[in-house]
């Protein structure tokens, strides 16, 4: 039972999203600050208020005497920050991640090798290299 927790935790899906959520978290803060700083003000200018929270407000007369209002601007607001983090989240990560899978994958149908030059040899290839120093050393012809 915990052999298939610790493979489970330690499978790399559940660490990137681990990161991904503590990365989102930070994320928000800045794009909150964004939408309250500059895009609830300017917009709540054209509606003259505050904020785009505070504007667009409709008052619905209840039965009890009271008014329920019904803040289309807060809505907005919303639906503007989601589309903020959602283009971030798009262009900053998942395009250029996309991009480079592509390219990965174009190199790899054309024959090419995918890893980089500075990337370290296999084990294989150390193995042949030090078979071929050995044959070397004792005069042999290296035969493949």
């Amino acid at each position: 039972m915990l052999t298939g927790f610790k493979e489970f935790i330690l499978r790399g899906n559940v660490i990137e999203l681990a990161v991904a959520v503590v990365i989102g978290a930070a994320f928000t803060a800045i794009v909150n600050a964004i939408v309250a700083s500059l895009i609830n003000p300017a917009i709540g200018a054209l509606f003259n208020a505050e904020s785009l929270a505070t504007s667009l407000v409709v008052s619905i007369p209840t039965t009890s005497g009271n008014t329920a209002d019904l803040a289309f601007g807060a809505v907005i607001a919303a639906a503007i920050q989601f589309v903020i983090v959602a283009a971030v989240v798009y262009f900053a990560l998942v395009l250029p991640i996309n991009t480079l899978k592509r390219r990965a994958e174009e190199r790899r149908k054309a024959g090419e090798p995918v890893v980089s030059e500075d990337a370290p040899p296999t084990e294989t290839e150390l193995l042949a290299e030090i078979r071929d120093l050995l044959r070397a050393q004792r005069g042999e012809t290296p035969a493949n």
